[in-house]
């Protein structure tokens, strides 16, 4: 059998943590190796990429740049294209516009030796949609090749739609309107921080922002077609994204129907605290890299049903978490499509049913 090698490209808010998870799991994972893509050598960032290393994983660059690192005390094992032509899997967390101005089309090339390639986030028209548990079954083995891990936010407006909406029948969902409040960066950057909250644009007639947009794309791939529509605005702090959701369904329901769907999903969390910095600190102190994996954590005391069938309220946005879960989902179901269920999880310490 040849051997399973995950390779990663960047180290910021998703990579890191992700690198730090596929070494501490890759024996349960069934995973022989991993390797991770570093641009830039720099002093600020040697701490992480050393215990990035101090964990198994092997750091690769450009050619051109083995000598910069080499200056800082780091040895990158191979140069870029090596990495990605020996890897079974390619994950791509490199941010929106940044390296290749095409990454479908760089990656096509290894296409011959390679299972699969994941990007991040906000990389429309990379491939097929993915968030976990929402759309595993719209999966096609020997056909999907590139893949899109929706963004952090989209996973949660996602999930809040499947579980309060889809789960009483496709067409329950009348109307999903949500806004999404979202941090200005992560504690870990530097740069971005906004100096008082900020209102963003419609800048997509039907859907607003990309956020209902990539969720209406993504339950697309099961051929739903929804009436999804978001907003979005920045506030100053590093804390985390709040969704604020209000579905119109058709099914009469009620708090305790929602809440014991909730309680049901392994991937969906419940609090009672109401403050975005006590749901991160629990998720700095009992998280993998501070990560929960959860899809969503719902805060129970903003929940609200008006005339039955008006569902509101407000949950948090595990930041990167539950992206990390889809990533590394997908990454299994390349390397082991039918088995991938059950490799998973050994993540299970890391969804919470209480935060």
């Amino acid at each position: 059998m040849s051997r399973k090698v995950v390779h990663v490209v960047g180290t910021g808010t998703i990579g890191e943590p992700l690198i730090g998870l596929l070494c501490d799991f890759k024996e349960d994972l069934g995973i022989d190796e991993v390797s991770f893509h570093k641009n830039t050598p720099l002093t600020t960032d040697r701490s992480k990429v050393k215990s990035l290393m101090s964990r198994g994983a092997r750091l690769t660059t450009h050619e051109e740049k083995f000598d910069g690192f080499n200056a800082i005390g780091l040895k990158p094992e191979f140069q870029t294209e090596e990495a990605i032509d020996r890897a079974s899997v390619v994950i791509d967390c490199t941010p929106k516009g940044f390296g290749h101005a095409n990454k479908k089309r760089y990656y096509e090339k290894y296409l011959d030796n390679t299972e699969g390639f994941v990007a991040q986030g906000s990389e429309f028209e990379f491939g097929k949609m993915y968030a976990r548990k929402i759309n595993d079954s719209a999966l096609v083995h020997g056909e999907d090749k590139f893949i899109q891990v929706v963004s952090c936010n989209t996973h949660n407006l996602s999930t809040i739609v499947n579980n309060l909406a889809l789960i009483d029948g496709e067409d329950n969902l009348i109307e999903g309107r949500f806004n999404l409040i979202r941090r200005s960066n992560d504690v870990s950057q530097s740069t971005n921080f906004v100096p008082s909250p900020q209102v963003g644009k419609h800048q997509d007639n039907e859907f607003g922002t990309h956020h209902a947009r990539d969720a209406a794309l993504l339950f697309k791939t099961l051929n739903l077609d929804l009436n999804l529509f978001s907003s979005a605005m920045i506030v100053n702090s590093q804390y985390m994204h709040i969704l604020h959701f209000h579905l119109k369904v058709k099914k009469p329901t009620n708090i305790q129907k929602i809440i014991a769907r909730f309680d049901a999903n392994d991937l969906i969390a419940t609090t009672d605290k109401v403050n975005a910095n006590e749901v991160f600190s629990f998720g700095r102190d009992h998280g993998h890299f501070g990560r929960i994996l959860n899809q969503t954590v719902v805060s129970i005391p903003s929940l609200n049903v008006r005339n039955e069938t008006e569902i509101t309220g407000f949950c948090f946005t595990p930041q990167d978490g539950n992206s990390l879960l889809s990533s590394i989902a997908i990454t299994e179901w390349f390397l082991y499509p039918h088995s991938y269920e059950s490799k998973i999880q050994c993540l299970a310490p890391f969804f919470f049913d209480e935060v």
